[in-house]
């Protein structure tokens, strides 16, 4: 059974270069064509296209809105991004319309190929070169995560700087976790230095903002 394509971009002479690469292959049969994302929209209820080869540059409403209204319609098929765009902002914004792959105009037909079969199987395409923004992206974000944590304190340590901000004394977070006074103060003083505080008030502070205590 072939793969049924349907090609969506505003450029007649692209949507024939797609479909005379596509129909050598005798697994592919273009069933739909569009010009604009409202007749994709349109094409893609009557047509009930296997895969769909999404340009984002169309001149009625970008590929990623029209993305967008094709998922929420019909989620199980898949959209492919086919665009000059390679830049972050595109890309991230059409994986999150729904898109299940994203190739370059630039790319090799045979990267092409493999994202619409990729599509087909259910699966996501990157190409190399994206795929490195969304490794980098996600790296990113654990990094950030990283130090949106408590900056390398001790579990022991936000022990005591929660009791700190409560108002507790040495003495009395002393006897709570079972430890010296000495021992709390020496917490207290390292707790400072890694979060750079210079008072109980700026410790108080910083743990209202992190949610360790209620204000």
């Amino acid at each position: 059974m072939k793969i049924r394509v349907m090609l969506v971009d505003d450029h007649a002479v692209v949507r024939a270069g797609l479909r005379m690469m596509l129909e050598s292959e005798e697994e592919f049969d273009i069933c739909s064509e569009a010009s604009t994302a409202s007749e994709a929209i349109l094409n893609t209820a009557q047509e009930k296209p296997d895969v769909i080869l999404m340009d984002i540059g169309l001149p009625d409403m970008t590929g990623i809105e029209a993305t967008r209204e094709i998922k929420r319609a019909f989620p199980e098929i898949p959209v492919v991004a086919l665009t000059i765009h390679e830049d972050e902002e595109y890309f991230f914004k059409m994986l999150d319309a729904g898109a299940s792959g994203y190739v370059p105009k630039r790319a090799a037909p045979e990267e092409l190929l493999s994202a619409i079969r990729a599509a087909y199987s259910g699966e996501v395409y990157l190409y190399p070169s994206l795929a490195k923004l969304l490794v980098r992206d996600f790296l990113s974000q654990q990094q950030e995560s990283a130090a949106n944590t408590l900056n390398g304190l001790t579990a022991r340590e936000e022990e005591v700087l929660a009791l700190l901000a409560e108002g507790e004394s040495n003495t009395e977070i002393a006897e709570k976790l079972t430890i010296s006074p000495k021992t709390v103060a020496r917490h207290r003083e390292n707790i400072m230095n890694k979060l750079n505080l210079h008072s109980r008030t700026d410790l108080v502070k910083y743990a209202i903002r992190k949610g360790i205590i209620e204000p």
